[in-house]
């Protein structure tokens, strides 16, 4: 009977490393096992297995760890729920959860370790379903949780964004009294800010007894995943004051919340406590330096913190090449790629959608085939809506509107509104209004309170000088009760964001602003400026369309920052909406005039004017 239990062992342990061979990949450096002899007992064979698995664990050694599970079925201890869970965990730690898995599930008996280890293996490894039907196993069989299980189990439902589930959990939670712990709690509001439910992630934090350095970066992300940069740069102010010893992803938010923010000037000061905290050389910290400088509107500065970082990563290529994109600096974002392919970083998901914008922002039509083409053969990467929606861009600038539309027709997935809104931008360029109300009503059924659909199709009437058309697209916005997004442009002066409308009156200094304005008019009209009228496509008159541009946000922002800004400050100019083709030919004008980089940031791109230039080359 021994000898079959025997043969029967070695045979498991046969077939286990025959499996093994096929996914590992042994190491030199891998730490020697160490085989207990006959006559040593169990106790010390346990101690023995464990320091050669926790090695094993450490190191990642697959192989090895394969070795000390076939020497737990040899000696028999497979049953013993101690020695089981550590070859779980070690597998876990090796990146193979399908054998901790398996191991998992041939146990006799499981304590709550066994459970806890392996919810966390199928959640660490972006198994998030199986992580929350493991806990449902779980709860059936009537094993008691704690504060790790629920934590691991909330990380699951971040990724997911499984609403219900974080909340039945939360209640769990509140029931067994764990919903205090800081490990919990903490995991509560991430899930919930990642799901978009900002405020009881908020609600979550301000009621813990007890925060961590990871709550506090936790809700700081929260908030600028949200869009509430204000509130994360708020609550970096707040971490200081309680004398919060920041870390490389508190500092990593503060930097992001000043790129949505566009605060150059709080972005720079961030970047001065960088350098004294000794974060400087950290990939995440220059990733996003590299991205707010980028966004800012300061692409050599941005330049700059990439050339010093020694290692790059791929997070860190994309991070530039996207800012090169966004300021229209196509070949330099070509030149990077081809660098980061000489030096072994391979190209993402992310680097392609980076450099597909790089070629619509110039009406690179030819390079953006190359590039979709090239990702389509990637083995590695995988074409997402994202890409599809940066080659219908390029096709529709470059006029090629069927294509386009043939593009989004042959799609794997269902076209986003993004996509549709792209193609009906593209249809105003063209003056193609066949295509034009298929898109516009393909945007009406996916987005009815989005008011820019219904001006974009009025606008494409309007090329087309069909006021018919215009006045029924009016009429329908009107009808629907949609409120269209109002134009404004901001400029930052001093920590201090100050904010245009068209005509406006508010500002405390808007008379100067006028007076400065009418002075440059003279200016810029005397080197041949004209009103380009057919860029405001309402149906009015002349001179009332002359005066609806001539007092558009951008011009003010730009005068008050001419009246504001020291004489050799480069002005820079954020607006919500593109900028129109009348204030871009005033601004080209207006550069030269004033001998000033003038620096626009639309909904699009950036837009460097200098010397009676622009950086797009008037395509964008």
């Amino acid at each position: 009977m021994n000898t079959l239990i025997r043969r029967r062992r070695n045979c498991r342990c046969f077939l286990y490393f025959r499996h093994l061979s096929a996914i590992a990949d042994a190491k030199s450096d891998a730490p020697s096992i160490e085989i207990p002899g006959p006559g040593v007992p169990n106790v010390d064979k346990v101690a023995i297995l464990h320091d050669n698995l926790r090695s094993c664990a450490r190191t990642g050694s697959i192989m090895e760890a394969g070795a000390c599970h076939a020497q737990v079925i040899r000696l028999g201890l497979e049953s013993d729920v101690l020695v089981s869970n550590m070859v779980i965990n070690t597998y876990s730690k090796c990146g193979v959860t399908s054998l901790a898995r398996k191991m998992f599930e041939e146990m006799p008996h499981r304590n709550l370790v066994s459970w806890n280890t392996m919810i966390s293996s199928h959640s660490r490894d972006g198994e998030e379903q199986e992580a929350l039907v493991l806990f449902m196993w779980m709860q059936r069989e009537g094993t008691q949780f704690g504060e790790f299980t629920v934590s691991s189990v909330l990380c699951a439902c971040a990724a997911t964004c499984a609403v219900l589930e974080c909340k039945q959990l939360h209640a769990f939670a509140m029931k067994s009294a764990t919903d205090s712990n800081v490990f919990v709690a903490t995991a509560l509001l991430d899930v919930y800010a990642k799901c978009g439910l900002i405020g009881d992630a908020s609600l979550v934090f301000e009621f813990m007894q007890e925060r961590s350095d990871v709550t506090w970066s936790s809700m700081m992300a929260g908030f600028v995943q949200n869009d509430m940069n204000e509130e994360a740069l708020s609550l970096f102010h707040r971490a200081q004051a309680v004398g919060l010893k920041y870390d490389h992803f508190i500092v990593s938010s503060a930097i992001s919340a000043c790129a949505g923010l566009v605060a150059l000037i709080q972005g720079k000061q961030f970047h001065a406590i960088i350098c004294k905290s000794g974060f400087g050389s950290n990939i995440f910290v220059c990733t996003s330096l590299i991205d707010m400088y980028a966004k800012c509107g300061t692409i050599r500065e941005a330049y700059l913190v990439f050339s010093g970082v020694e290692e790059k990563s791929v997070a860190l290529m994309n991070a530039m090449i996207s800012g090169f994109a966004k300021h229209a600096r196509s070949l330099e974002a070509m030149i990077l790629y081809e660098k980061m392919r000489q030096m072994g970083i391979y190209p993402n998901e992310a680097t392609y959608v980076s450099m597909l914008s790089a070629c619509s922002h110039v009406g690179l039509v030819e390079n953006g085939r190359k590039y979709f083409d090239l990702m389509t053969r990637d083995r590695n990467v995988f074409p997402n809506v994202l890409h599809y929606s940066c080659m219908v861009d390029i096709l529709g600038r470059a006029g090629l509107v069927d294509e386009a539309y043939d593009l989004i027709i042959g799609m794997p997935f269902d076209a986003t509104p993004s996509i549709w809104g792209s193609l009906l931008a593209s249809c105003r360029i063209s003056g193609n209004l066949g295509i034009a109300e298929v898109a516009a009503k393909k945007l009406f059924e996916l987005e009815p309170h989005n008011a820019g659909n219904h001006i974009l199709l009025s606008n494409t009437y309007a090329v087309n000088k069909m006021w018919d058309g215009v006045s029924t697209a009016r009429k329908l916005l009107k009808d629907s009760e949609v409120k269209k997004e109002k134009g404004k442009s901001w400029i930052e002066l001093k920590d201090q964001v100050h904010s245009f409308v068209v005509g406006d009156r508010l500002h405390p200094k808007i008379a100067d602003v006028y007076l400065k304005l009418d002075d440059l008019f003279k200016e810029v009209e005397r080197r041949g400026y004209r009103a380009e009228t057919e860029h405001d496509l309402h149906d009015l008159e002349v001179i009332k369309k002359q005066e609806l541009l001539r007092h558009h946000s951008e011009k003010l922002a730009l005068a008050f920052g001419l009246l504001c800004l020291p004489p050799s400050a480069p002005i820079r100019i954020m607006k919500n909406l593109r900028i129109c083709g009348d204030c871009h030919s005033f601004m080209k004008i207006a550069s030269g005039v004033t001998n000033r980089e003038i620096i626009v940031r639309d909904t699009n791109r950036f837009h460097h004017f200098s010397d009676g230039y622009c950086s797009c080359e008037d395509f964008w």
